[in-house]
Parts: structure tokens; sequence; C-alpha cells
């Protein structure tokens, strides 16, 4: 613990040196990703700062109890003893903080901005109904945590569903709460396209990708063909008069994304900018995780995402998190945003899980 936090002291003393170096105040984008950088290693670099300074207390109380100079003085003794006794729990303390927030460091709850994918899977028609249902979920979820929501691109069906709809979200903790919901998401009950009143299941896939500033991934034009085309709505119909819609391929990857939301042109190009960005890092990201041990990546929440993680039962009005077994009876709460209990769970759970891994080695 002690080398990974002179680790974080080294590079926030590094990070004074560059925010106040000509390259960064020249240049706003730099500046601002050291400034935050910077402001998310404060408090753990100031906590730091006390608990050594407890424990060069603790070493001065320890020196004067081994010491001859005071061997006689039972009441002395008896004082420096009791001051060890209050400086060890104040150490402890301190430690047990200290773990915590390197665990917020690792599961790289720092991203403020996330963008959120959620794509129907099997089941048709049914499936893009509960992606809506879902999107509905995240908005008021959203709302209740005081975070800015805003579409980057969908595909809505005829009758109220999406085939796909790619939403950002901006404010404190966002990935911090939402990563976990990676994954398939399934649900059970009688679809209202259905006339034999028979229970479907059907899936949607969620994916969670914390949005990097433009100064994290760069991209080379080069690299990036860039296509238009007339926007369209229910069933093909267009419903622009203009190529506004813009689609990108990113030539190495070959990701592509479509934005055809916004009337602008220019607008849906900075969209599916911003959606790029995201989907690069993720793809970085996993591909570094893939290096490490498997024990050493264990998580609750951020693992394959073809993996199903939770059952939404509407006859049963039950909501199972598989993940962390789960069950909760309040289904319309839950799709009403109320997440917190499940979220404080898999939160806890992780965690849980990543202390043992840390403190294991």
């Amino acid at each position: 613990m002690l080398e990974q936090l002179e680790k974080i002291e080294k590079r926030y003393k590094e990070l004074e040196g560059l925010l106040a170096s000509p390259k960064a105040l020249a240049n706003k984008n730099l500046y601002s990703k050291y400034a935050k950088e910077f402001a998310s290693f404060s408090e753990i670099v100031n906590k730091h700062k006390e608990y050594k300074s407890i424990l060069l207390e603790i070493d001065k109380v320890q020196a004067i109890l081994e010491g001859k100079e005071h061997q006689g003085e039972k009441e002395f003794l008896e004082l420096a003893q009791q001051e060890l006794s209050k400086l060890d729990q104040k150490s402890q303390k301190l430690k047990d903080q200290l773990e915590e927030m390197l665990l917020e460091e690792e599961g790289a709850s720092c991203y403020k901005n996330i963008i959120v994918e959620i794509r129907a899977g099997t089941g048709g028609e049914e499936a893009a109904l509960f992606a809506a249902d879902l999107y509905r979920m995240y908005s008021k979820y959203a709302v209740s945590a005081g975070w800015r929501m805003e579409v980057m691109s969908s595909r809505p069906t005829a009758i109220g569903g999406f085939k796909e709809i790619i939403f950002s979200l901006q404010g404190k903790d966002a990935f911090k709460k939402l990563k976990y919901e990676s994954g398939v998401h399934r649900v059970q009950r009688v679809p209202a396209t259905e006339a034999s009143g028979r229970i479907h299941t059907s899936a949607v896939s969620v994916a969670v990708l914390p949005e990097p500033e433009e100064v994290e991934v760069k991209i080379d034009s080069k690299d990036i063909r860039i296509d238009v085309f007339r926007s369209s709505g229910h069933g093909g119909q267009s419903v622009n008069t203009t190529d506004s819609a813009v689609r990108l391929t990113h030539l190495p990857t070959g990701i592509v994304i479509s934005c055809q939301d916004e009337r602008s042109q220019i607008k849906n190009k900075f969209k599916a900018m911003r959606v790029l960005r995201a989907r690069l890092l993720d793809k970085m990201q996993t591909e570094q995780q893939s290096k490490i041990s498997r024990e050493r990546r264990a998580q609750v929440g951020t693992g394959d995402r073809s993996e199903k993680i939770r059952t939404y039962n509407f006859p049963s009005s039950r909501v199972t998190d598989h993940r962390i077994k789960l069950a909760l009876h309040k289904l319309d709460a839950i799709l009403n945003g109320d997440l917190d209990e499940i979220v404080n769970g898999l939160i806890d759970q992780e965690r849980k899980q990543r202390l043992k891994i840390w403190k294991t080695g």
C-alpha cells in the first residue's frame, strides 16, 4: 500500500510542475486534463501525509517507552502508553480510509462522464420495448442523482421501442455507480404484442463506457472515413431534407459510429466522435485487462458483456441480480429509477473482492 501511495504522491508533485508549464498554460485541453488528475489525487495525498505524520508520532512515543530516560516515572509512562494506544487507533483508521481510496482509484471511479449503449437483443419487438424501459429507468436514476443526460444516437421502432439508443451521462460518480450495468439484461413477461398471453423471455445488452477527454484518446484524421446520409425515422422514412446524418468508420479497428438525431451535420459528427473515443478507450482497456491475471481483474460488474447479469420477472414483480444473488420484489420501483439498493450492493461486493485480492497480493 505504501509503495502505491508514494507513486501517487510523486505523480501529484509532478502534476504541480506540469500545471505551471508553458505547454499546459498554452493548451486549454491539456491544462484541463492535468487539473482534473491533480484534483483527483488531492484528497488521497493529504490523507497520506496525515498518515505519515501519525506514524512519526508513534515512533517518537515508542522510543520514549523503550528508552531508559523515563523508566522510573510510572505515571509518565502510563500517559505515554495511553497516547500510543490513541495514535495506533488513529493510524488504523487512516490506513483503512487509504485502502478504500486506493481501491476506488484502481476501480477507475475518477471518470466523471460516461456513455451508455442499450441494444435490443433476442426477442424482436419485445426486446426493443424493454430497451426503452431500461432507457427510462436510467433516465430517472440520472435525474435523482443530479446528472445531465444527452442522447447521442437512437434507432426507434414504430411502436415505441429502441433497436439501439446511445446517451451520455455527466455528473459525479456516474461511472462509479453505473459501470456494473454492462452485460445482458433479461426480461420475462407477456409481450404487449402476444395474443395468447404466454410469458416470453427477451434480452437487451447494455454497455457502459467511460467518456475520455479529447487529449486522452488521440484520433488521426487519416484513420477516419466520414460518410453523410439523410436521416431516417420509423420504417426508414426520411425525416430530414438534407444529408445531416453522419457515419464515422475508424479504419484501423473497423469501429463504425452513426449519429442522425441532430439536424446539424456538424453536431452529429461531434457526437459520433465522442462515442468513437469512448469505444476506442474501452477497446484499449479491455486489451490491457486481458493481459492481467484472472484473479487480479476479478470484478462483479465489468466483465464479459455477453454475461447475463440481471433478470426482470414481471409475473412475480421481481428483479434478480445474479452476480450478488440479490432478489428484490419491487420491479415497478426499480424500473422507475430506484436502483440504489442494487448499485450499493454491487459496489460493496466489488470492494470486498478487490480488498481480498489486494491484501493477498
